[in-house]
Formats: C-alpha cells, structure tokens, sequence
C-alpha cells in the first residue's frame, strides 16, 4: 500500500510509519509540526503542510495518489479542550473536514481515524462494548464524536471507506529506541511520573484522589504504543482489501484498569526509583474509569495485544526517557 499519514511526526504517528514500513508499505507523512517533530520523520518522505489547508493537501494527494491516508493530526489534551474548545473544534473538526473534501475530489476512498475512549464520556459500565451511548464530557471527545459523524456521512454520500479507532490511554515508546513520547507540554501520566523520577519535573501531582474507585485515584485503560500503531497497519490494510464496507468504529485497549496509584507503584518496581508526590484537585473533563472491550478489533482485524502490560510499557518508556532522545527533538 502508499499510505499517507497525517501526523506522522507525532507520537503514535510516527510509530505506525515505523509499523507500516516494516509491514512492506510505502509511507509518506503530512504534517505541520506544531506538534511533531522532523527528527521522527524516519520511514518516509515529509511534505510540511496543515490539514487545514486544502489546496496543499489536495495537490500532495493528487501527486502521490495513496492507496488510504491514516489520520492523526489532531490535538489531544483534554484540559486544554476545556479551556480552549475553539482550538479543538477548528483543527479537530474543520481540518478532518478539509481532509475528507480532499479524499472527494481526488478519488482517495479509503481512511482510518484516530479516535478516543473520550467519545463515551463517563459510561455507564465497564468494560466499554462499541454500541453503548456516546456521550462525551469534554469538548476533546466531542470534537472526536463529530469526526466519526462526518465520516459515515461522507461514506452515505461518496462511498467513502473508513475505520475509526476508538483507544484508551496510549503510553510506551518504540522498544528499539527509535521513537519514543514527547510532548510539549507533557501531561501524560506515565512520562510524567518519569520526569519527575528524572528530576525533570519539579513535582509531582496526583489530580484528583477522591474519585469512585478503589483507591480514590482515575482507572484506565494502558495500551502500548507499537501495539496501537499495528492495528492501525491492520485496519489499513483491511480498508485497502475491500474488506471492510462502508465503515465502522473499533476500542482498542487491553480490558484490564489500572489506577494512577497502581501506575506510580510499577514504576518504582520497574525502574528501582522512589517518587515523592502531592494530591491535587480533579482535573476537568476527566471520568472516573475507562477500560475497553477490544473484542470486535481483535476479531475483525486480527490484531493480537502484544506488548501492554505494565511492566513493559513503563520498561520502554523508561529507556526511552533515560536515553535523552526526548530532549534532543526539544532543541
């Protein structure tokens, strides 16, 4: 397949390029890299370029002709949503719309999405199956709700074929050190525990220690970055055999919770380092568990949970962490 990726300078972006090169496939990435980082660009070629503009990113499509484009050009923080929604809706939603036009005009049919947990708000049970209610409570999960709207719009009206990718808390790097998590600011749990360990982060909060949960901190759902990134290869390639019809939405997750205490435990087992924290309020837009059913995407696209336990997530984020690639994409 020739498979552009949107993002691919990003964290889980650029973690599928590696994935999908080493399937045997032809990556190119457009990205902007607000966010991303050049030195993450390893399996393809860059075109810089925003999603939202559309002359631009019709033009590479018509130039390169993809096969599919695997979509990850959205920003991602949830307190941040909620300070400053315009900023999620414009990029979010608008620039998914320009993507979606471009795809028309060019004759590019098929599309996977990176979608969230976030879609179903606070669910009204766990594990969390893909037909229960989607009612998000932060405008991050809705702006993700209204990208999965658009596209089976999109699929109704033009035939359009897509996956979205519904996963739970994304954390690990790439466990040969090529790629790994970093983020500007960082406000993922597992990297911040890191920094903190590091001496990188002056202190460290737990947000939030009076949920309903058995130990008054948030439960989720961990799943290791290189296992997210093949299932998007897979749901990529399930798209470009014909297989998958108009479209569907798809949890990827391990189905196991783990609390942020119990985060902070493995760490100091994994890596032989004490962490000294505070508790702090609840931050906004947070729900109190989330853990997946990720029985449809293991069934309907083969994909195999490989390398998310705990253990081993923290193992590849700490070698990551401790080798000091993060800080060199920093300058």
């Amino acid at each position: 397949m020739k498979i552009l990726v949107t993002g691919g300078a990003g964290y889980i972006g650029s973690h599928t390029c590696k994935a999908l090169a080493l399937a045997g496939h032809e990556v190119r990435v457009y990205d902007n890299l607000s966010t991303g980082f050049r030195d993450l660009v390893k399996w393809g070629d860059l075109v810089e370029g925003d999603i939202l503009d559309t002359e631009r990113l019709k033009a590479c499509l018509r130039a390169w002709q993809p096969d599919g484009i695997i979509h990850f050009a959205a920003f991602s923080q949830v307190g941040e949503s909620v300070s400053n929604p315009g900023k999620y809706i414009h990029n979010n939603v608008a620039g998914t719309l320009s993507i979606l036009e471009s795809m028309r005009e060019t004759g590019v049919r098929n599309i996977v999405v990176s979608s969230t947990a976030a879609v179903y708000g606070i669910p009204e049970r766990c594990p969390i199956t893909e037909d229960m209610t989607t009612a998000p409570i932060n405008p991050y999960g809705e702006t993700k709700l209204f990208m999965e709207w658009m596209l089976a719009d999109f699929a109704r009206a033009y035939g359009l074929s897509w996956t979205a990718l519904r996963y739970f808390n994304a954390a690990g790097a790439d466990p040969e050190g090529e790629c790994g998590e970093c983020h500007m600011p960082e406000t993922h749990l597992i990297p911040r525990v890191l920094m903190a360990m590091t001496g990188e982060l002056a202190d460290f909060r737990i947000m939030g220690d009076d949920y309903p949960t058995p130990d008054g901190t948030c439960i989720r759902d961990y799943i290791h970055v290189t296992d997210l990134a093949a299932a998007h290869v897979l749901a990529a390639e399930r798209l470009c055999r014909g297989e998958a019809g108009q479209g569907i939405s798809l949890n990827l997750g391990t189905g196991t919770g783990i609390s942020v205490r119990e985060i902070l435990q493995a760490a100091e087992q994994v890596t032989g380092q004490s962490l000294s924290y505070e508790t702090g309020p609840r931050r906004a837009g947070d729900p109190p568990v989330l853990v997946a059913d990720g029985s449809s995407a293991r069934k309907l696209l083969n994909w195999t949970v490989r390398r998310s336990s705990v253990d081993e997530i923290i193992r590849d984020a700490w070698s990551w962490h401790t080798s000091g690639r993060h800080l060199i994409l920093n300058t």
